[in-house]
C-alpha cells in the first residue's frame, strides 16, 4: 500500500538498507534505514505478523490512518508493504527519538517549563487535527512524542487509535479498553458510558506531568494497581515542594485536563488557547536546548536496552516483575476488547477488588468500578513506562 507522499517510495525490501535498531514493541522493531533509490534516511517499522497480537484488520487500520493523515505534527507513513511474514512501514526518520527515551537517557528528572510548553503545544496541534477528523489517539504519552534533530515535533503510534465515525455517522462514544495504564482516562477504565475525544485530554495531562518529572504518576506500580489508584485516588497534580519552579498557569493546565468527569475537561482546540502556552518557544529552541550534542539515537537506544537487560536479569516467570519490565521498555500493547476483558475477569460478583491488594496508599473504601469483579494480573501483563525510585506517593 503506497502512501500519499509526493515522493514515490519503493515497495520492496531490497530497495532499503537497514542499519541499527532505534525502537521496539511487542511484535515490532524499528530501524534506521536508507531508501536506496531516493538516498534518504527513513525509519522502518517491521512487524512480525505471526507474533503480532493485533488482528490484521487492526494493523491495516493503523497503516491506513498513518498514510491518510496530513498534518506537520503527525507522523505519516510514506508507504507499507508485506515482505514474507512481516509488514514493513516506511516513515520519516525522527533522529532525536521519543521524549520518553530522551528523558531516560539525558533528562531523568524531567524537562524545563519552556521546553514542556513547546512540546505540548505541538502535540495539541496534532490532537486538534485528529479530533476534527473524527479520531481518538488513545495513547498520548512521551513515548509517542517524536522529535527531529531540527526540533520538529510529531505525534506517532496509531496502533490503538480509534475512529469516531462509522458509515458516515458520528459515534457518540467508544467502548473498547485500550491504551497504557498510567495514561489511561478513568472513563476508559470504567467502561460504563463509553468515552470520546476527552480521553485524549486526560492522557495529555498525564503526559504533562511525565515531562515535568521524568516519569508518569504511579509508574512504579504494577498495572492493576495503577488502574485502581487512578479510579480511587484524587487526580495527580503539581502540588509538591519540588514543583515550585513551575508556573501557576502550568498547574492550572494540568488541573483542567485531569478532571475525572470528561464533560468538564476542555477540548483540544480550547486547550490550545490556554495561557500556559505563552511560555512556548520556537521548535528551533528544542533543537538547541535538548538535542544539541546528543549521541546518535541508535547509540542511546542500545545503552538503554543494555541497562534494562541488566536490571531485569533473572526475573523469569515473576509476572509482576515482567510487567515492570514492560514499563521500563516503554512498550504499548494494550488492546483489550470489553468482552475479552469480562471473560478474563472472575465471575464471582461478591469478590471485590479491595484496597488491601494494592497497599496503604489507596483509600480503604469500595472501588468505583463496582462491576469489575476480581481481575487477574495476567490480563494487565503488558504495560508501559519507566520505573523510577522518585515517584508520586
Amino acid at each position: 500500500m503506497a502512501g500519499t507522499s509526493t515522493k514515490r517510495f519503493p515497495l520492496y525490501a531490497k530497495d532499503y538498507e537497514l542499519f541499527e535498531e532505534v525502537g521496539e514493541g511487542v511484535s515490532a522493531t524499528v530501524y534506521r534505514a536508507r531508501c536506496i533509490a531516493l538516498n534518504e534516511n527513513v525509519a522502518i517499522k517491521i512487524m512480525d505478523l505471526e507474533k503480532c497480537r493485533n488482528g490484521l484488520d487492526t494493523i491495516r487500520k493503523e497503516v491506513h490512518i498513518m498514510s491518510l493523515i496530513d498534518h506537520p505534527n503527525l507522523l505519516k507513513a510514506h508507504c507499507s508493504f508485506i515482505d514474507r511474514n512481516s509488514l514493513w512501514i516506511v516513515m520519516p526518520y525522527m533522529s532525536g527519538g521519543s521524549c520518553f527515551h530522551l528523558m531516560k537517557s539525558v533528562y531523568p528528572e524531567g524537562l524545563e517549563q519552556p521546553i514542556i510548553a513547546t512540546l505540548l503545544r505541538e502535540v495539541l496541534k496534532a490532537l486538534v487535527y485528529l479530533h476534527r477528523q473524527g479520531h481518538i489517539h488513545r495513547d498520548v504519552k512521551a513515548g509517542n512524542i517524536l522529535v527531529h534533530s531540527r526540533g520538529v515535533v510529531k505525534l506517532g503510534d496509531f496502533g490503538v487509535s480509534a475512529c469516531m465515525f462509522d458509515s458516515g455517522e458520528r459515534m457518540r462514544t467508544r467502548n473498547t479498553f485500550v491504551g497504557t495504564p498510567c495514561w489511561m482516562a478513568p472513563e476508559v477504565m470504567q467502561q460504563v458510558d463509553g468515552y470520546d475525544f476527552k480521553a485524549d485530554i486526560w492522557s495529555f495531562g498525564i503526559t504533562a506531568l511525565e515531562l515535568a518529572h521524568g516519569h508518569a504518576p504511579f509508574s512504579k506500580y504494577p498495572p492493576m494497581k495503577v488502574l485502581l489508584m487512578t479510579l480511587q485516588n484524587a487526580p495527580p497534580r503539581l502540588d509538591y515542594e519540588r514543583d515550585k519552579k513551575f508556573s501557576k498557569s502550568f498547574r492550572e493546565l494540568i488541573a483542567a485536563c485531569l478532571v475525572k468527569d470528561p464533560k468538564k475537561r476542555p477540548t483540544s482546540a480550547k486547550l490550545l488557547k490556554h495561557p500556559f502556552f505563552k511560555h512556548a518557544r520556537s521548535t528551533d529552541y528544542l533543537s538547541r536546548k535538548i538535542l544539541h550534542g546528543l549521541s546518535p539515537l541508535g547509540d542511546r537506544f542500545k545503552k538503554l536496552k543494555e541497562a534494562e537487560a541488566e536490571l531485569f536479569k533473572g526475573i523469569n516467570d515473576d509476572k509482576e516483575q515482567l510487567s515492570q519490565h514492560e514499563y521500563m521498555r516503554g512498550i504499548s500493547a494494550w488492546n483489550f476488547d470489553l468482552e475479552d476483558l469480562r471473560k478474563q475477569a472472575s465471575l464471582n460478583p461478591d469478590n471485590e477488588m479491595c484496597s488491601s491488594d494494592v497497599g496503604d496508599d489507596v483509600p480503604k473504601r469500595k472501588p468505583i468500578v463496582q462491576r469489575s469483579k476480581t481481575m487477574s494480573l495476567d490480563m494487565f501483563k503488558i504495560s508501559d513506562k519507566a520505573r523510577s525510585d522518585d515517584e508520586f506517593e
